[in-house]
Parts: structure tokens; sequence; C-alpha cells
């Protein structure tokens, strides 16, 4: 009889270049991961820059290359301040701001900073920065993910929010006059949009889920259908298969958490389950169960025959 070898080993997911501006590490979570934001000083105020009149002349041309990366540098540094104690520097943006997202809309700073202090009060939100760039004469795009936790109600869901912020540049003083976010998960993002408040209210409903380990991860791009995430390294049992479900190798894999290991020890269950193909005629099956983070490595390895 063929032996069958299960085998622990460390699997590192590659993390996306730039990794996110969150000043915390990930913790537990059930949908997605919340960091916390560390407060740091305030910063200096974004100086309004005065605009040359050859600046002025060549506005069509877009901002000067070294206007556009003291922009971009701004909003990596300001951005990650979005909800915590430090707050946004106000001085640089317009006194009529345009703010547009699904559910929100606002054309004054007052009314943009309101929209930031009551999302803090009613969410907790926490702000990831994953890149900054300029895409446009005028324009900066942003790409965050949003983390918030609604604590009106009792179970206190988690909201995830991916997306873009296009900010436009007032080119006769440069600040920001405009401000558009883009959510991943719906089609419709022009204002007000009937699906970006049904996907609030999605979130808000009761999830119950088994109280079973997971590993940390941090959601990049939450769509309609599907999900990216960033992973830390974390362990995993593994064993090859012949089918995707059902095979001998999913047997053997259960059977190994269930005390068939070299320690003789139950392992608790995680989630998730990895399965994965190589090609679509299933020749290269690999069925993956993720270890609890406590796990000493050495304590399990074990060929079953």
């Amino acid at each position: 009889m063929s032996a069958t070898c299960l085998r622990s080993r460390l699997l590192i997911l590659p993390p996306p270049p730039p990794p996110p501006a969150a000043a915390s590490s990930l913790r537990p979570r059930k949908a997605a991961a919340a960091h916390s934001l560390s407060s740091r000083g305030r910063r200096p105020p974004l100086a309004a820059q005065a605009v040359a009149p050859e600046a002025a002349a060549a506005e069509e041309g877009g901002l000067p290359a070294a206007e556009a990366e003291r922009l971009v540098e701004f909003l990596r540094e300001d951005l990650p301040h979005l909800f915590d104690d430090v707050g946004i520097d106000r001085s640089a943006y317009d006194d009529r701001v345009r703010f547009r997202d699904p559910i929100t809309s606002h054309d004054t700073i007052d009314g943009y900073l309101f929209n930031i202090r009551l999302l803090k009060l009613l969410f907790r939100p926490n702000f990831y920065l994953h890149h900054v760039r300029q895409t446009g004469p005028y324009e900066i795009t942003t790409r965050w993910t949003m983390v918030m936790k609604f604590v009106l109600l009792p179970w206190k869901p988690e909201l995830v929010f991916t997306g873009l912020s296009i900010m436009g540049i007032n080119p006769q003083n440069l600040k920001f006059c405009s401000h558009v976010d883009i959510w991943d998960s719906i089609q419709n993002n022009g204002y007000f949009s009937f699906e970006g408040l049904s996907d609030v209210f999605k979130q808000l409903r009761i999830y119950k889920t088994p109280d079973i380990e997971t590993p940390n991860y941090l959601i990049l791009r939450r769509t309609a259908n599907y999900e990216i995430r960033s992973y830390p390294p974390f362990l995993i049992v593994e064993a090859k298969g012949d089918k995707l479900t059902g095979s001998s190798g999913f047997n053997n894999i259960t059977g190994y958490i269930f005390g068939k290991n070299a320690s003789s020890e139950k392992i608790p269950m995680t989630t998730p389950v990895f399965t994965q193909t190589s090609d679509d005629r299933l020749s290269d099956v690999s069925i993956q169960i993720v270890l609890p983070m406590n796990k000493d490595l050495d304590r399990f390895i074990l060929c079953i025959a």
C-alpha cells in the first residue's frame, strides 16, 4: 500500500506591494482584520503654495512634478490620521471642497469634516491606506480599506469597504477641492446609490459564525462576489488528493488533526480549508488545513501508511 505523507509547513502568502499604512499589528477577527491606528503629534499644516505666473499659464499641463510629489507624500502622511485623535489637516482643503460617495454628499469643508466625525462616533472606523498615485493633471487617487464596527447595535457588526478616493486639486491654490469615493463592492457609485445603501444594510445583519480560530488577515479588495486578502505567515498541514472534494487526501488530513499525528494530539478545528489544483484536469490537487498558531511544528510531523 502506498504511503500518504502528511507534512506541516509554513505558508507564506506574498504581501501586496506596497504594504498598508496602518500603524499596528493585526488582531483576530471574524470577517476582516481591524487594526488600530496610533496617534502621533500633529503635523505642520500644509502651507498654501502661491502659484507662479508660469504655473498659471501652464495650468492645462497639470501639476509640476515637484508639486505632485509633495501632495502625494502629504496624503500618505495625512490620510492615516483620518479617524484618529490627530485628524486630517484642514488647511489642505478648499472651503468649498466637494465630497461624494455612494450614499453621502457634502459641498463644504465643514460638511466634509462633520461626516468624518460622525463616522468616528458611530462606527469606530479603522482606515488602511494602500497606495497614493497621481492619476490626472490635477488628480491624485488613493486605494484604501476601511473597517467599521457599528456600536449602536447590540451585536456590533463589522462593515468592510474597499475602494478608491479620487482627489481633485484646485490649480489656483493647490488645495484639494473634490473627493469622490468609489466602492469595489457595487457597480452604481453615483450619489445617491440604492445599491450602496443595500450594501451597508447587508453588512449590518446578524451573522452567526462558529468560534473557530482563523489566521489574521486584512481585506484588500471586497467585491460583490469575492475578497482579496492579505495574510501574514501561518502554519498548515497539507496532503495530496485525487479530487477537490471527498478525496483520500481529505480523509487523511482530517484524521491527522483528530489525533493521527506524531504526538497523538487532537488539534482544534480551524478555518479556512484550502483546496487547490494546478490545472483543470485535477492532476495535482492540494488540500491544506491551518494549524493553530500556538502549535509546535516538529511535534506533529507523521507519515501514515
